[in-house]
Parts: structure tokens; C-alpha cells; sequence
């Protein structure tokens, strides 16, 4: 019964108004008098709850002296609520204001705890799609939430800087692997294209990152993968045969962009 009143008062009924709907619906058609004689609540307060009632289609009101009140079937009632319920919320997000140009917060996140909290609750909630980035130093912390994200379904597509494949979608870590970050190891997640976490932890265990849903970041994070996914299956396909071919040219235009020149293939 506490479990009903709740319900009915988180959908805008007063507590007044809950008990007298469960009241007809429990003992049938009844006068304001003999309500107020069930609820123990005064006359005056029930008949104002029931004329509130009456008046917006949840209570059949009969003919006759002294007037009696029935609640609607149980279909009925939900479905009228159902339905100004939806109306409403329609309503709202078609006519509430809107701050022009609103761009998604970028989010500073400090240690362990608040990054892998933040974390959990995102690889936890994915629906489609995982895309992750990490260093074997960092493989662990994460390994358990991605197999679990597979067993959901969910399409999970990760990098290592080495090691064995720990999920079927494993690949080495970037196709030209660029110097360390002094201080600490880059990772960087990316949750079914919307949400992303970049950051660095290093080895005394102190991460820190950047969460946001901001489109750019995410696209950003997104294109470096690919970028690295498609240089990689070149430098796989291709071997030796890409130096033969392109010979000084190849290593100078990784040399240009990427410290330390290509990867050894």
C-alpha cells in the first residue's frame, strides 16, 4: 500500500488525493461523507480532493443526492496519465529555451579513483562501441571492463604499444610509435563516438584526464586511430616492400612528422 501512495504522489498526487483514489479503487463507489469516514480525513479536505479528481477525468462522478464518486479502471487511469505525461514532456523539450552555440564542458579528472570511477560508468553503460588506446602498463585496470563490454555485444576496438592480444579486435599501438611523454604513459578512450577520456598516468599511479562529449575531441581521438589502424595494416601488408618502393622517400616523410622515424617492419 506505502509502495501505491508513493507511486501516485511521484505522478503529482497529493497524499490526500492518493489515498482517496486507492480507497474507491479498494472499497467501490462511495459519498464524500463515507470517504472522509474511511481516510479519516476531514470532509472538507475530501471533497475538495474529489471535485480535483472529478474535475480532471480520474473519478466517474454517479447521479443523485448525496453524489458518488468511482475510480476508473486501472487501464483507463494509466493510460490518461501515460499520455498527459507525455504531452508534457513533448511540450518542455519543443519549448524550452536553449543557450545558443552550447558546447559540451570538457571535465579535469585527478587520480585513480576519480578516473576509473568516471570510467567504469562509461565502459559500464556502452551500447555499441568501444574504441581504446592504452599502454600494457595500463591493460590491467581496464581488461575486465572491455571483456565485459564484448560479452554485451558491444564492438570493442583497442591498442597496446606491445604484447599479446588480450580481445579479438587487438592491435599493436600505433603504426609509428612516437617518444614517451615525459612523466607519464598517454591513454585515451572513446565511448560509442560520443563521450571520450584522454589522459596520462604515470608510474607512481596518479592519473589525470579530460572527459568530454565535445564533437571535436572525439573526433580528433577517433581520426588519430584510424590514422594509425590504416598505417598499420599498410606497414603489415606491405613489409620490407614499402622501403624497397619508396626507398629514402618513405623514411623521410615519417622522419618529418613522427620522432624516431618508422617502426621497424
Amino acid at each position: 500500500m506505502e509502495q501505491l501512495l508513493h507511486h501516485l504522489k511521484n505522478l503529482g498526487f497529493t497524499d490526500l488525493e492518493a489515498k482517496v483514489m486507492v480507497e474507491l479503487a479498494q472499497g467501490g463507489a462511495a459519498s464524500g461523507y463515507e470517504v472522509s469516514k474511511r481516510t479519516g480525513a476531514s470532509r472538507s479536505n475530501v471533497y475538495a480532493a474529489l471535485q480535483r479528481l472529478a474535475g480532471q477525468g480520474f473519478l466517474r462522478v454517479g447521479e443523485g443526492e448525496p453524489a458518488r464518486y468511482s475510480m476508473l479502471p486501472v487501464e483507463e487511469l494509466t493510460r490518461i496519465i501515460s499520455g498527459r505525461l507525455q504531452e508534457s514532456l513533448e511540450t518542455v523539450e519543443r519549448k524550452m529555451p536553449r543557450q545558443e552555440h552550447e558546447q559540451a564542458p570538457f571535465h579535469n579528472l585527478e587520480g585513480d579513483r576519480d578516473v576509473m570511477t568516471s570510467l567504469a560508468r562509461e565502459l559500464g553503460g556502452a551500447k555499441h562501441e568501444i574504441v581504446v588506446d592504452v599502454r600494457r602498463e595500463e591493460v590491467a585496470l581496464v581488461l575486465d571492463m572491455l571483456e565485459q563490454a564484448e560479452q554485451r555485444g558491444v564492438k570493442v576496438l583497442w591498442a597496446c604499444d606491445s604484447g599479446e592480444a588480450a580481445l579479438g579486435q587487438w592491435l599493436p599501438r600505433g603504426a609509428f610509435e612516437t617518444e614517451p611523454i615525459p612523466g607519464g604513459r598517454k591513454f585515451s578512450f572513446v565511448v560509442d563516438r560520443r563521450w571520450c577520456m584522454l589522459g596520462m598516468r604515470g608510474d607512481s599511479g596518479a592519473a589525470q584526464a579530460v572527459v568530454t562529449e565535445h564533437p571535436v575531441m572525439t573526433e580528433l581521438l577517433l581520426n588519430q586511430f584510424a590514422q594509425d589502424i590504416v598505417l598499420y595494416e599498410m606497414e603489415n601488408d606491405m613489409g620490407a616492400e614499402l622501403s624497397v618502393r619508396y626507398g629514402w622517400r618513405y623514411e623521410n616523410i615519417i622522419g618529418k612528422y613522427v620522432s624516431g622515424g618508422p617502426r621497424s617492419i
